[in-house]
């Protein structure tokens, strides 16, 4: 990997903030609509140019996805910015659509078990809901993108083989699906499942591009990232200030920072085309906002660089 490109031939890496989607959806007090519109503006000022904002799911189900619609509509469109929504069925696919979404994620468990829970139903039959949305989104300008969750293991079942991930892809790259997320629902990936993933996909579809998703529940989030970076992966999913962990998961805990991630990327030669320091001050506010600490580190720590006066520490004594 090389540290010493200059700025304008430093590779890109392409950031999707999910923070206001996965992040928020398991806080239990509701977070106003208008508080979610200003953490995406706040981010989309500071550089981030694609989000999973929300999610087009059940009110019952996931209830601080009720205003989903609200979100996407009171945000400030602008150039270059893509809006993607997570979406269970068709009726969650027409109701993205009327909300004017740039993307649709869909979702299905390589874990039978993980998906009966997060679905309410078996593989086979989620992967035709899959079929449903794609046919909605037929003659409308958005896009389709397939999330394969517990791609490296699960909670219930433990190891998931690489042939159980391949059969929830190759379900996708039928229904000419071209993007592909894999999710670390419950941060079980290792550098190891990542890499063995990776190759069996790009072997089996190569004309797939990947996203990696991953969340920090045993601290090997960013680990993993040095891998798929390794692996020639740009896409990478995240959430800012550390938010996040599925609820019908047990031990989810949040998904990789984006703050720390741009840090790592930045900090290694590549460019994020976002603004750190701005970014902090968005990570900052959310903190404010949840009411507790949040995982974050560069948040706490600033950037490596960061200058302190003489004066702001005492001095050793005796």
């Amino acid at each position: 990997m090389d540290f010493t490109a200059t700025h304008a031939t430093r590779p890109k890496v392409a950031i999707t903030e999910v923070g206001t989607r996965d992040g928020f959806q398991s806080e239990p007090e509701f977070i106003a609509t208008q508080t979610k519109v200003q953490v995406i503006d706040a981010l989309v000022a500071a550089g981030v140019r694609a989000f999973e904002a929300t999610s087009f799911v059940s009110p019952r189900a996931v209830p601080q996805m009720a205003d989903a619609h609200d979100v996407i509509a009171q945000v400030a469109r602008r150039d270059g910015v893509n809006l993607a929504a997570l979406v269970p069925n068709a009726r969650g696919a027409e109701r993205a659509i009327g909300a004017n979404v740039d993307e649709m994620v869909c979702f299905v468990s390589a874990s039978e078990t993980h998906n009966r829970k997060n679905l309410n139903a078996p593989i086979e039959p989620s992967l035709r809901h899959v079929a449903d949305i794609v046919a909605v989104a037929n003659g409308h300008p958005v896009t389709v993108r397939g999330a394969v969750a517990c791609a490296f293991g699960c909670p219930f079942e433990g190891e998931v083989p690489v042939d159980a991930v391949l059969r929830v892809v190759d379900g996708y790259a039928k229904l000419g699906i071209t993007r592909l997320t894999l999710g670390d629902t419950t941060g079980m990936a290792t550098p190891p499942t990542v890499a063995r993933a990776v190759a069996a996909i790009r072997t089996r579809f190569p004309q797939l591009e990947i996203t990696l998703h991953f969340h920090n529940t045993r601290g090997a989030g960013l680990a993993n990232v040095m891998v798929g970076l390794d692996l020639g992966i740009r896409r990478y999913e995240s959430s800012i200030a550390g938010l996040g962990g599925c609820p019908f998961a047990p031990g989810a805990t949040g998904n990789i920072c984006t703050e720390d991630l741009v840090y790592l990327l930045e900090e290694s030669g590549f460019d994020t085309g976002i603004d750190l320091e701005a970014l902090i001050a968005v990570a900052r506010q959310v903190e404010t906002i949840i009411g507790r600490p949040l995982p974050g580190q560069v948040m706490k720590a600033g950037s490596r660089l960061r200058r302190y006066g003489t004066d702001s520490v005492r001095s050793a004594t005796g």
